[in-house]
């Protein structure tokens, strides 16, 4: 007997995580990998990571720490009191901010910090003010936090920095968080100390939270600081949280280990919820942060004056496209040319009217994977990772070059 439900069927994925995006620019990864796997010579300009190993003596220190039986045991949610210490010193060295350890919790990599951050601070309709172009993970974080992204964007002409005035204007009263990343993914802009400053002041004026993600703070060219918002405006220290990990400094994407600091209060709410959500990070790796922030730092540099030369490689190479504006980014690893004058334009017989189907041809075309500025917000813009070899950088431009220089 076959029984017929006369119910309506109930959703099987929740409105909230239905609604989520995947990450476009794993996604681009992920899509070039595949192709490689295919044998097709793909060049992937869409990875946010460092390419080099991560150096030998953090490797090491994690190999002990896994053949220590007190690291196959659960630890303390907030993170090891040793791994705390270090990363409240290096704060100070690095700022001049001084933090107390027990405020400070650490992370499964720098999006957990980001999505704890948003969730210990919105509730329903709580508005976000996110300059854009943006990481794209920001966006959906706020959303599934409950809140609501407000754009504010700046394009080339402005460095792709937002201004006081711009973010005065999109402020309502249902403001109640700034997100502020310098330096930028995905467009490697630096804000200024000014800059930095007045944006402060302007927070701590209408009571607007500050979440700011430093995870490229020591990823800055051509003699530009980086601004510490906490440094520049220190009366915001109960109205901020900071984030940051080890992963692009000492090349650890793969290591998982971020953190975030702020008021007692809310690291207390982000703590109870990682209690909850994945307990500890994982303790060999916590030994391999720590390594790597009270070790041999030179390898810090060595990546920096690597990066630092392919930045100068690659937007040179872009520059040499017909219709590209390529601003020079002052840190992060990523270039972020406007492409508006190239949409439109016959391509091998094709025409492209927005950044991403730009990016589908160029990849199906040339063999180049390059991220879309629909990622990042508005249409018109491509960014491509220079976290790679010379040798590729010089072969995935050309390539562009090739294709849309006719």
């Amino acid at each position: 007997m076959n029984i017929v439900s006369t119910t309506t069927p109930a959703r099987r994925v929740s409105k909230r995580l239905g609604a989520l995006q995947e990450s476009a620019t794993l996604a681009v990864d992920a899509k070039a990998k595949a192709l490689k796997a295919e044998g097709r010579p793909v060049i992937g300009f869409g990875a946010g990571e460092p390419d080099f190993p991560t150096p030998d003596h953090i490797v090491e220190a994690a190999i002990a720490a896994a053949r220590d039986p007190k690291n196959h045991r659960y630890s303390p949610a907030k993170g090891q009191p040793a791994l705390r210490a270090a990363i409240a010193e290096k704060t100070k060295q690095d700022s001049g901010v001084e933090v107390d350890p027990n405020n400070i919790l650490v992370t499964n990599g720098g999006k957990q910090a980001v999505y704890q951050a948003f969730a210990a601070l919105l509730d329903d309709g709580d508005e976000v003010l996110l300059p854009a172009p943006y990481w794209t993970t920001y966006p959906e974080a706020i959303r599934l936090s409950g809140g609501v992204p407000v754009e504010v964007f700046a394009g080339a002409d402005q460095e792709y920095k937002v201004t006081v005035d711009q973010l005065e204007a999109a402020r309502t009263e249902r403001t109640k968080v700034l997100l502020f990343c310098s330096p930028s993914n995905p467009t490697g802009a630096v804000y200024s100390k000014e800059q930095t400053r007045a944006i402060g002041e302007w927070a701590l004026e209408h009571g607007i939270w500050i979440i700011t993600d430093e995870i490229y703070e020591h990823l800055t060219y051509d003699g530009v600081p980086n601004a510490y918002i906490l440094a520049e405006v220190p009366a915001l220290a109960d109205q901020t949280l900071v984030l940051n990990g080890v992963a692009k400094t000492y090349a650890m994407t793969g290591w998982r280990v971020g953190w975030m600091y702020g008021p007692a209060d809310i690291i207390k709410a982000a703590t109870n919820m990682q209690s909850h959500l994945t307990s500890n990070v994982a303790n060999v790796c916590q030994a391999a942060a720590l390594e790597a922030l009270t070790g041999d730092q030179s390898s810090v540099a060595e990546f920096r004056e690597a990066f630092d030369r392919r930045r100068r490689l690659i937007v040179d190479e872009l520059r040499k496209i017909d219709g590209f504006e390529v601003p020079t980014p002052q840190g992060a690893f990523y270039v972020y040319p406007s492409v508006e004058n190239v949409l439109g334009r016959e391509i091998n017989g094709r025409v492209a009217s927005t950044s991403a189907e730009l990016a589908t041809i160029i990849l199906e075309e040339a063999e180049v994977a390059v991220v879309p500025g629909e990622a990042f917000g508005p249409s018109g813009y491509l960014r491509l990772s220079y976290a790679m070899s010379d040798e590729d950088i010089v072969e995935g431009v050309g390539r562009i070059q090739k294709l849309l220089n006719g």
